[in-house]
């Protein structure tokens, strides 16, 4: 099993207020870009305690949470009264394996950085996506590598918004927007926020 590089933060990940900020301004621009209705099923790539995804869960019927971080599910776990849809956890990694579903939108927030082939994980986000279906991946825009003061696997140091955007058009994505729509304030710094929005 691969480390869990969030196993000591994961009953605190909420308590950081510019963490919630960031995740509520992602969530707001993802409710202005897509569609969402009750009938929808959508896969929150990279879930972690589901900040991002319950702030959409009373608008559709039913999100599958995929996480590689047994502590991060299990603090989503506790989430699931709560919720106003129905929830499937999976903790997996959907770098190298499938799910045998295909959604009417996949979500995620914070969590490309963590991945080593994005191009890859492209192209594995649009096998998962009903034809006419959506993406909104939220994740930091290019930054010098003070975001992140400790290990928890990081390959990028944020992206570009171009080199972003033509990662999912190369993946057979269209319709393809990049827009700024938060800062972390961190260390009396601001770091933006991107939100990747595009049809299969």
């Amino acid at each position: 099993m691969s480390k869990d590089y969030f196993a000591h933060k994961a009953h605190t990940y909420e308590q950081n207020p510019d963490r919630i900020d960031n995740v509520s301004n992602i969530a707001n621009a993802i409710r202005a870009k897509a569609e969402l209705s009750p009938d929808m099923h959508l896969l929150d790539f990279g879930s972690g305690t589901g900040l991002l995804l319950e702030r959409l869960a009373p608008l559709v019927g039913k999100i599958t949470a995929v996480d590689i971080s047994p502590a991060m599910n299990r603090q989503l776990e506790e989430k699931r009264e709560k919720l106003g849809c129905e929830l499937d956890i999976r903790e997996m990694d959907l770098e190298k394996e499938d799910l045998p579903t295909q959604f009417d939108g996949i979500i995620s927030s914070m969590t490309m950085h963590h991945v080593r082939d994005i191009n890859a994980m492209f192209r594995r986000f649009h096998d998962h996506v009903k034809p006419g279906g959506f993406i909104a991946i939220a994740d930091l825009e290019k930054e010098d590598g003070t975001f992140h003061t400790e290990d928890t696997g990081v390959f990028h140091f944020g992206f570009e918004h171009g080199t972003i955007a033509a990662a999912a058009e190369q993946a057979g994505f269209s319709n393809v927007e990049v827009q700024s729509v938060s800062v972390i304030e961190k260390d009396d710094r601001g770091y933006p926020v991107f939100l990747l929005t595009a049809t299969a």
